[in-house]
């Protein structure tokens, strides 16, 4: 059904319910004090009348839309007159009406067209007004609501635009501060590969470049990634490691635990590079005797903490000083992934060197099972 036939269809019911009920009020009495009811008179009369101010009511709606009371106190004037000029109008049209369908309220022989107007604007003027009146009044309320919900959804698709920016934005800093990652382990091996081939060993430099362009394959495989499975960063950290292996020969010692009930635990895709970098950098480049760094994985109420720690010369200080780009990258970004549940610490190891510990909130890869009962709620 059409918005203008629901429309025709609202203003139809709503002057019959009101011609009813000018019939029951002016029926009762008659009732009551015993007399005759002349139904005919009562019905057709009754209803002609607001026919006639359902057909002028689309002028009036008019007229509110024009003129809206409710904005300036000028208007409600201007709508005085209007009332006025509706009155005489819909008493003038019911006239001739009710002369054809012979139901005119008066005693004796109809009048002509000129006198029953005259009559009827003798006693009907008032409750032409009080028709107008209600309708522009229950206009204004509708109106007032319509306008309320317009601006309740106006606010509301706001705050989704609003949220969807915010988004768009901090997806845009996280892939900044990862992109910076990318290119910084990049040249720092890149520069221990040119040191290697400066110093002729071939065979070295030949394994890194292998290594590393393996290295850069894992990395395009990820590169959308934010997250990804612990297994996958493990992965990852490997191949790094077995870089720095072939540069440091047998100085360098790592050690990985991965448990495998953690291997799906989500975690931020090159979290542990720069740490690891940092050891080696730290660790294993200020020092003349064997550095092993040692990566694990734990959990304990729903959070995971990776360690990663190195029995080097250790921190120059007890209180670390200003972070280098990779760590405070790296920080930044558990900052905006998960907000106050991670954190990243730096300390003293046990015994020498230092341990660096991650704390994330437990997340794992949705299983396909999930993902099809999403789709299916979807």
């Amino acid at each position: 059904m059409s918005r203008r036939i629901r429309s025709i269809l609202w203003v139809w019911f709503g002057w019959t319910i009101t011609g009813l009920f000018y019939i029951v009020q002016d029926t009762v009495p008659r009732l009551y004090r015993g007399g005759a009811v002349p139904w005919k008179y009562v019905f057709v009369g009754w209803m002609t009348g607001m026919y006639v101010c359902a057909g002028l009511t689309p002028a009036l709606l008019w007229l509110s839309n024009r003129w809206p009371i409710e904005r300036r106190v000028l208007y409600a004037g201007w709508h005085l007159c209007f009332s006025v000029i509706f009155s005489i109008l819909a008493s003038t049209l019911e006239v001739p009406f009710l002369l054809l369908l012979g139901v005119f309220p008066v005693h004796g022989p109809p009048p002509s067209l000129v006198a029953g107007i005259r009559i009827f604007l003798g006693f009907g003027l008032q409750g032409g007004i009080i028709r107008y009146w209600a309708v522009i009044a229950l206009h204004t309320v509708y109106r007032s609501q319509k306008n309320a919900k317009r601006r309740e959804r106006e606010a509301y698709e706001l705050k989704v635009h609003a949220s969807e920016l915010a988004q768009q934005l901090a997806t845009a800093q996280l892939s900044s501060l990862k992109m910076q990652l990318q290119p910084h382990f990049l040249f720092n091996t890149l520069g221990a590969i040119m040191v290697l081939i400066q110093q002729q060993k071939t065979a070295q430099a030949e394994a890194m470049v292998e290594k590393l362009g393996d290295l850069l394959r894992l990395t395009l495989e990820d590169v959308e990634a934010q997250e990804v499975p612990l297994w996958r960063e493990l992965e990852f950290l490997r191949l790094y490691l077995s870089i720095e292996q072939v540069r440091f020969a047998d100085r360098l010692h790592v050690e990985i635990a991965p448990s495998t009930t953690l291997s799906d635990v989500l975690v931020p895709h090159m979290v542990l590079q720069p740490i690891v970098e940092n050891a080696v950098r730290h660790g294993l480049g200020q020092s003349e005797e064997p550095v092993t760094i040692k990566v694990l994985a734990t959990s304990s109420n729903e959070t995971l903490r990776l360690i990663v720690s190195d029995d080097g010369p250790g921190l120059l200080s007890s209180r670390p000083g200003r972070l280098g780009i990779g760590l405070t990258n790296t920080r930044n970004r558990l900052s905006r992934l998960y907000g106050e549940s991670a954190h990243l610490s730096i300390e003293p190891a046990s015994g020498r060197g230092v341990r660096v510990a991650i704390v994330l909130p437990m997340r794992t890869v949705p299983s396909e099972a999930a993902l099809t009962e999403d789709s299916r709620c979807d």
